[in-house]
């Protein structure tokens, strides 16, 4: 005998003998195809320039181009991603991605920009989905009602998420894989959710789907902790638009207990990804104390990034890859006083509109949920406010503009003139989005490559002393030393505690063959950061030159304490030891280079000329082999060979590497 629980199964069940009408197929092509499709194709063609961009200096140097642990998918390389906190976040699914982008592309820029924009463009497809659904729940329309208002309300709040100026960082910037990866999983996050509790009053939700909300969740966590919030964002969701707690449904008898029970899995993991997130930032010194950037400076900076995304929404202009914290912030400034009344302003209006218009306190209480952890409030990094911070938190304006659409569609449909307003708003509203597609289209540029960004950024903010000392540092790998001595004392007139401006101006004197002042801007950066590792082994080197051997190995050894596995460190440590005649030391300082970077050309080359002058001929020939092997063109390291190949006896061997010498030096004459 079939049970109860079968038989209301089997009432429940759309008959599946009756075939769908042409209207309903037509309908679903519609919704299911050529709407998701115009989405992901405008979102593609607007992001295109991106395919073009190379890797710029601002963290895509470390993230990638000078990082080897991501390069593969084997179990060390694996275990690296799930263990390391490199930049100060923990993203092992995002190294994922990276790692299959060089598995594919290599070192080549197009894959990994073409990974994030189709990225992108899925979740601009996702966000349709949900905002298609999010706006039929809180116009509790019945199924079939409304659709094809319904799809075209969807479809602006997509396109105008997808394709506005403020996305382009997240897209743009190879580094921010993290953004779109984490928006990608949050999206299907909240989708299964709702597939989840979507039931008729009295009924569980479907086991299945929000076991697999919880599981994509983790996921999201994994890419980055941009949803540590998302257990709340359920909470706001659960109360409106879902009308699951709250109001007339109760907030704590038998069946809100039930919701509120369901958000436990979701609060473990947002919790335990809440811990690891600041700890990251913590590792690599990311975070600024409370003395340093007291409580009236981040409460300022969090009222000030309120209004500026909502802002930046609605006139999205001046927009900048970097928006640094001023030295000191005055409260008196108007854009502090202006921000702050603006956000006070409007919370209390959405408060006290609740009841008619509970949509826009939810929207308000997802937008600060989703910017509080990179509100300031915990200030880590050199900005203010940022684009990309706005990815997911301003998903909820875009689902507003969309429900203000399809509210507009209503009130018009039954005027006489109806379908002339239809024609004008379409008209209006393709005009709209065709301008964010020209400004995005136009700030994608601003991330081509290291001298467009950084001197855009100048440009646009000229007190930014980050912006300064980078541009310097473009010109000085031109070989401009001058013009980037020039960057890196604005760099300090802006800001005096700038350590790395000092460094940066130490190395680019040394270049130019000033070591006692380099000598003096290595000192007055380190009394303000003196556990920087890398300066530590660039004022070593500076002390070498001056002839101050055992200052430099002080120096050295101060640096290798402070970051181990330098092989760079390592190899002018053991060539100062070789400058004071300690060659059994020297020796093993190249090794513990060579040991680090097998690749070393110049380390097996020194170490070979160490060994030679210890008279040791068959081991000195093997690193110059190896060093001939790694580098063919390099002129030295053949004829070190050919002299030690000579001294064995081998003259044959020695003489071709002696002709190769010579026909490489004519090479450069």
């Amino acid at each position: 005998m079939a049970s109860p629980r079968s038989n209301r199964r089997r009432r429940n069940r759309t008959p599946r003998n009756r075939a769908p009408t042409l209207g309903e197929v037509r309908e679903s092509i519609i919704d299911r195809l050529i709407c998701p499709g115009v989405i992901f194709l405008a979102t593609l063609v607007v992001f295109s320039p991106v395919i073009g961009n190379g890797f710029v200096s601002w963290d895509d140097d470390k993230t990638l181009l000078d990082n080897v642990h991501y390069r593969g998918l084997g179990w060390s390389r694996l275990e690296w991603m799930f263990t390391t906190f490199h930049l100060g976040h923990y993203q092992p699914l995002s190294w994922v991605t990276f790692a299959l982008d060089y598995l594919v592309w290599g070192m080549n820029p197009l894959g990994y920009h073409l990974t994030n924009l189709l990225l992108h463009s899925v979740n601009a497809v996702l966000f349709y989905f949900l905002a298609r659904r999010l706006l039929s729940l809180a116009y509790s329309l019945s199924a079939g009602s409304e659709e094809l208002a319904l799809r075209a309300a969807a479809c602006f709040a997509a396109l105008f998420f997808a394709i506005h100026p403020l996305r382009v960082e997240s897209v743009a910037w190879a580094t921010q894989r993290r953004d779109v990866l984490s928006g990608f999983f949050i999206l299907c996050t909240i989708l299964c959710y709702l597939r989840a509790v979507e039931k008729p009053d009295g009924t569980r939700p479907r086991r299945w789907w929000l076991l697999g909300a919880v599981a994509v969740y983790a996921l999201s966590l994994l890419s980055k902790a941009t949803g540590v919030g998302l257990p709340l964002i359920l909470v706001v969701l659960d109360i409106y638009p879902l009308r699951r707690i709250g109001g007339q449904r109760g907030w704590w008898n038998k069946a809100a207990r039930r919701v509120w029970w369901e958000k436990v899995p979701f609060l473990m993991l947002g919790v335990a990804a809440g811990v690891v997130a600041p700890f990251a930032q913590y590792q690599i010194g990311a975070m600024r104390p409370l003395e340093r950037y007291g409580i009236l400076p981040r409460f300022l900076q969090v009222l000030f990034g309120l209004a500026f995304y909502l802002w930046k929404t609605v006139v999205p202009l001046d927009l900048s890859p970097l928006y640094q914290i001023p030295v000191t912030i005055d409260p008196s400034i108007p854009a502090f006083i202006v921000s702050g009344a603006s956000v006070l302003s409007l919370v209390t209006i959405t408060i006290m509109l609740r009841r008619r218009w509970p949509a826009g306190l939810a929207v308000w209480a997802c937008y600060l949920i989703f910017l509080a952890p990179v509100s300031g409030l915990v200030q880590s990094g050199p900005q203010l406010v940022a684009d990309r911070y706005s990815y997911m938190a301003c998903l909820g304006w875009a689902v507003l503009a969309g429900g203000s659409l399809f509210y507009l569609w209503r009130r018009w449909e039954n005027r006489r003139d109806s379908q002339q307003v239809l024609v004008t708003s379409v008209v209006l509203l393709l005009v709209l989005l065709s301008g964010l597609a020209v400004l995005t289209r136009k700030q994608t540029q601003v991330w081509r490559d290291s001298e467009t960004l950084w001197r855009y950024i100048v440009q646009i903010d000229p007190l930014s002393s980050i912006a300064h000392n980078n541009m310097g540092n473009i010109l000085l790998a031109r070989g401009q030393s001058e013009e980037a001595i020039e960057h890196y004392r604005r760099a300090l007139e802006i800001d005096p505690t700038y350590a790395d401006a000092y460094f940066d101006l130490a190395t680019a004197l040394n270049l130019i063959g000033q070591p006692q002042a380099a000598l003096a801007q290595f000192q007055a950066g380190l009394r303000i950061e003196p556990k920087n590792a890398k300066a530590r082994y660039y004022l070593g080197v500076v002390y070498a030159r001056l002839g101050e051997i055992d200052k430099a190995i002080d120096q050295f050894r101060e640096s290798l304490n402070l970051a181990p596995d330098q092989s760079a460190v390592h190899f002018n440590w053991g060539a100062a030891l070789a400058m004071k005649g300690d060659l059994d030391n020297a020796v093993e300082q190249f090794r513990q280079a060579i040991a680090i970077r097998p690749d070393y050309a110049e380390a097996h080359h020194t170490l070979g000329r160490v060994l030679a002058a210890q008279g040791r001929l068959q081991d000195a020939t093997r690193e110059f082999e190896q060093a001939v092997r790694l580098q063919p063109q390099s002129a030295e390291a053949h004829l070190s060979l050919s002299q030690a190949l000579t001294e064995l006896g081998k003259t044959e061997e020695g003489t071709q590497h002696y002709a190769e010498a010579m026909r490489i030096l004519s090479t450069r004459r």
